[in-house]
């Protein structure tokens, strides 16, 4: 896919204006988003579809609030014209997106777009231009919305990514389950494995290339790394004896974490992928599982019952003595370190309900985001602002989803998907 910038004024380089994502009430930002200007008939469908996948990525942020078409005074005829400010004031829109779509000679679609500050009257940003194929109008519609996502809160956007899950059908004591993959919000869903066998906690490489899950297709639980490219998956070496799972990869896509098992004890190794050396990191008599890296590959995240409890503790990756981090009343499992390095994300059980929550890396400000019979597994999107899990329903009907709610506790919704879902792993920006 082609990025481009459209030629700008000097005069349109103004200040962008700022949402601050704080932990307080935000009073969702007004925009107006004309469908996008269609420059060719074959651009028509594409143009429509452009308009409606931005406008839904920036409300679902819970950020913004869309004035509906019908409210509006003027109308975009040409990606060209001058814009007329005083009509988008006077239904109180403070950002106007404009965009076109084409089809150029070779079938490609092309889609530009504007930012604009309503009141200012001046450009946010420059414009800029997307080449693609056809099948790819999601995309770049994601990437739009991107972008305004992006010069509006100053923090790096999150639409154009995918979600690694496990999909689970047929009643609570008989769920066949597999893996999935979708965009982050749903659409454009692909099984890739078949459903013969227990598939658990997919996770995605750094660069998104593959995913590395948990498998019981050999009867015991083993290691395997998918290639999503071309859908082919091997198994990892595995030492005698030992049942392997919970795995991870390492911030250079080229080692691994992951929890084994002999016996009653449970400890935490690191493996070389391209050689399959192995070294043990924990040699407690408790259970050490669940271990995440730091963005920078230098620590370790895990839950441990050493304490006599579950809780959490950093380590060094290279071993060493860890340090416990969670002090809270209750249990602690399923840490995952944030991609921005300044928080850990985690499932809290207590008092028969369990949460979604986030804390600093030395345990400090412990934040609740959810409550629910069963909510667990969290994992972040790519910049750090917004998490998904899966929450269970109560009872022997008792379904799974997942959900996705931002790091203040606001913004708690269901994603779609045509079935349940759990163990979800958001991957990077494409």
């Amino acid at each position: 896919m082609a990025v481009g910038l459209l030629f700008q004024p000097a005069a349109s380089s103004a200040q962008p204006l700022r949402i601050e994502i704080t932990e307080g009430v935000i009073e969702p930002m007004p925009f107006a988003a004309p469908t996008f200007v269609a420059e060719s008939a074959a651009a028509q469908n594409f143009a429509q579809e452009l308009s409606q996948v931005v406008s839904s990525d920036l409300t679902g942020t819970g950020l913004f609030r869309e004035i509906p078409r019908e409210a509006h005074i003027s109308q975009i005829t040409s990606f060209q014209s001058p814009v007329q400010f005083a009509d988008w004031k006077a239904i109180n829109a403070q950002v106007l997106i404009t965009g076109a779509a084409d089809v150029n000679a070779n079938g490609q679609l092309v889609v530009k777009f504007r930012v604009y500050d309503v009141f200012s009257g001046a450009e946010v940003g420059q414009g800029m231009q997307f080449v693609g194929t056809a099948d790819g109008v999601r995309r770049m519609a994601h990437k739009v919305a991107d972008q305004v996502y992006s010069r509006i809160t100053g923090e790096t956007g999150y639409f154009d990514s995918r979600v690694v899950f496990v999909s689970e059908s047929g009643p609570k004591d008989q769920r066949a389950k597999r893996l999935a993959i979708m965009d982050y919000d749903g659409a454009n869903l692909q099984y890739l494995t078949g459903s013969g066998a227990i598939v658990l906690a997919p996770r995605f490489s750094p660069d998104g290339s593959r995913v590395i899950y948990t498998s019981y297709q050999t009867g015991e639980p083993r290691i395997h790394v998918l290639n999503v490219g071309d859908v082919q998956s091997r198994i990892l070496p595995a030492q005698g004896g030992m049942m392997s799972f919970a795995p991870r990869f390492a911030p250079n896509g080229q080692s691994l974490i992951y929890s084994a098992t002999t016996g009653s004890n449970t400890d935490l190794f690191r493996m070389d992928i391209g050689s399959g050396q192995v070294t043990q990191l924990t040699t407690s008599p408790s259970i050490e599982t669940a271990p995440s890296f730091s963005p920078d590959g230098s620590q370790i995240v895990f839950e441990s019952d050493r304490s006599g409890t579950q809780q959490l503790y950093i380590m060094s990756t290279s071993g060493g003595e860890p340090r416990r981090i969670s002090f809270g009343e209750g249990r602690y499992g399923t840490p995952v370190w944030s991609p921005r390095g300044d928080m850990i994300a985690f499932t809290k059980q207590n008092a028969g309900r369990f949460h979604i929550g986030v804390m600093r890396t030395d345990g400090s400000e412990e934040r609740l985001l959810t409550a629910s019979f069963l909510d667990e597994g969290p994992t972040w999107a790519p910049n750090g602002r917004v998490l998904m899990f899966a929450r269970e329903t109560q009872g022997a009907s008792g379904s799974s989803a997942l959900y996705s709610v931002d790091i203040s506790g606001r913004n708690l919704k269901r994603v779609q998907t045509p079935a349940g879902g759990s163990d979800p792993s958001w991957g990077p920006l494409q």
